[in-house]
């Protein structure tokens, strides 16, 4: 049984010594089965935090259908290139043919690396009238060394940066070569 100690203490300071009564105590017992019920209850009820993933929406396989490609300006068009090691490049247009002939150029990832670079890119567009899906279009391709991580940063990118359209792509096998 749980007690709590109400005890003054008593026979300090010479005075008279007086019998010892019964001090009245409080029982706690009730209180302690009430909290371990509530701690029971709150274990059983409560749930852990959920895993959240990110929705990605891939084309659909049963299609065969190649004719339905979208044309894209290559001036609209960025190719961002994630290789092995944390190694990033990206160009705009074509790969045999770079728009305004800046072929892959080194980036890093985070917000004063590649996101600096959409964001740019996105205000050039948006200065020539082009906004939301007339505007940029990412391709992202990654080699086969490149990390899940990395992959993820470059998706986490587009949402940050509000890229309205982008998509994964096989490397070709000349990007392939430069990634090396």
């Amino acid at each position: 049984m749980a007690e709590l100690n109400t005890d003054n203490g008593g026979g300090k300071g010479g005075k008279k010594v007086r019998s010892k009564k019964q001090n009245a105590g409080v029982d706690l017992t009730a209180m302690v089965d009430l909290a371990f019920l509530l701690i029971t209850f709150f274990m059983l009820t409560t749930s852990l935090s959920k895993p959240q993933s990110m929705e990605l929406t891939m084309p659909d396989k049963s299609r065969q259908e190649e004719n339905e490609k979208i044309p894209a300006k290559e001036s609209k068009t960025m190719t961002i290139l994630i290789g092995k090691d944390n190694s990033l490049k990206y160009y705009m247009g074509m790969f045999d043919d770079p728009y305004q002939g800046i072929g892959p150029t080194d980036s890093t990832y985070g917000k004063d690396g590649i996101r600096q670079v959409i964001l740019q890119k996105m205000s050039n567009l948006k200065a020539q009238g082009f906004v939301d899906k007339e505007g940029l279009l990412v391709l992202i391709k990654s080699t086969d060394d490149a990390t899940y991580t990395n992959m993820i940063d470059i998706l986490d990118e587009m949402a940050i940066t509000g890229v309205k359209l982008y998509a994964i792509n096989d490397m070709t096998d000349a990007e392939k070569e430069i990634m090396q």
